[in-house]
């Protein structure tokens, strides 16, 4: 995870190196000239198998204007990475399901390092993020990456 010793960019080079050792993982990073808007570039998707249609994970570090703001990525060295949990291991990991987070979100702080949090806009379908992952959340995370994996790996499985 992040560490004090190394930049943004080094740490969340760092992380996706980590969730490029599970098995099966591939990964889309956004680069310029790709056709896709320049506040995407550098963004990482990772994906289980070779379903490039649906990441269990992704790494990005900006802000998208208008409606994904609230993680505040803007912020020098601000990156999030984020996860797709399932509705199920989102209700265990909150204590409250997707369909609650409209009336829990004012007390949500989604710029705070080191804390996973629902995503602020897809947490609506299982997802969570955390800005500038380190100690806090590594172990938890790592849990996370793995159970998110499985979760897409299985998906791919059925619809083979």
């Amino acid at each position: 995870m992040a560490d004090g010793d190394m930049t943004a960019p080094d740490a969340a080079a760092a992380l996706a190196a980590r969730i490029m050792e599970l098995p099966g993982v591939s990964m889309t990073r956004i680069e310029p000239g790709s056709g896709m808007p320049e506040y995407t570039w550098g963004d990482r998707f990772f994906f289980a198998g070779d379903d490039r249609m649906r990441p269990f994970a992704t790494i990005v570090g900006h802000d998208v204007p208008g409606f994904d703001e609230q993680s505040r990525l803007d912020r020098p060295g601000a990156y999030r990475l984020n996860l797709e949990l399932g509705r199920d291991e989102f209700r265990r990991v909150f204590g409250f399901g997707p369909e609650e987070l409209a009336e829990r979100r004012p007390e949500i702080d989604f710029a705070a390092p080191d804390r996973l949090v629902p995503h602020p806009a897809y947490g609506v379908q299982g997802w969570a993020g955390v800005v500038e992952p380190g100690p806090a959340t590594a172990s938890e995370i790592d849990r996370l990456l793995e159970h998110a994996r499985s979760r897409s790996a299985a998906r791919e499985n059925r619809r083979s």
